[in-house]
């Protein structure tokens, strides 16, 4: 599969890595330096576009590729806010093709199904109140992170007593009944901790995620590209695997 590749930090030179690995062939490499290669063959040969940049670069990153007839596999986030409602529509009503999730590790896959199923559970025992944590190099950009919403959304989503998170950005901060409490923690270089609590007078309920490394991100990228490139339409994590 001919791939191109859109912003080339530390997760797109893994990607490059894994890629190469499974047999596929790298066509374009789009940094912040050379933005007009979107408009050449090079790039337009590609069958899908793998983009890890920042939020404020994301979504041009999508029209510029889109408007070039390339398939979009995307691990950005913190852009959902302000163009979620455009790429729904591009994707749904337009034709275009996004494959997003805000985390792409296959352990997160599973770990995310776990969490919806025991929120699902929990939601008959309300002396059970829950949290969560996250802990991510010092440079990342947003907080909480983009996975850590999507795992609180899918408790909501289950949870009757919740129907908001909120960030908790200190000790004494007051959270409501209805509110779930996020807690982040930057420091050193943590690929990423997510950890999920329920706690109760009696006992307490933990499930945690931690990531050893990038790798297990670029080759759940890469498995996706590779779903893409034979798929349409608005695509995520739940549509390439079956939990």
């Amino acid at each position: 599969m001919k791939i191109a590749l859109i912003g080339y930090g530390k997760m797109g030179r893994m990607v490059e890595q894994v890629a190469i690995g499974r047999g596929h062939e790298i066509v374009s490499v789009i940094d912040i330096d050379n933005q007009r290669d979107f408009d050449t063959d090079a790039f337009r040969s590609a069958e899908v576009a793998i983009e890890f940049t920042a939020p404020q670069a994301a979504y041009s990153n999508y029209l510029k590729a889109w408007e070039q007839g390339v398939k979009v596999v995307s691990g950005s986030t913190g852009w959902s806010g302000e163009h979620g409602d455009d790429v729904r529509r591009a994707c749904t009503e337009g034709g275009k093709t996004l494959f997003w999730t805000s985390n792409f590790s296959v352990g997160v896959a599973i770990f995310s199904a776990l969490n919806t199923y025991l929120a699902r559970i929990m939601n008959g025992f309300g002396q059970y109140e829950v949290s969560m944590s996250e802990t991510h190099h010092i440079h990342k950009l947003d907080a909480p992170s983009g996975t850590a919403v999507t795992l609180a959304e899918g408790i909501i989503g289950e949870l009757d007593r919740k129907d908001k998170w909120v960030l908790a950005d200190g000790p004494g901060k007051t959270v409501l009944a209805n509110e779930l409490p996020i807690t982040s923690i930057r420091e050193g270089e943590v690929p990423g901790i997510h950890t999920v609590t329920y706690e109760s007078e009696a006992d307490s309920i933990t499930i945690t995620h931690d990531a050893h490394s990038r790798r297990g991100f670029a080759i759940g990228a890469v498995l996706a590209a590779e779903f893409t490139a034979s798929h349409q339409g608005l695509l995520t994590t739940s549509d390439l695997f079956k939990f």
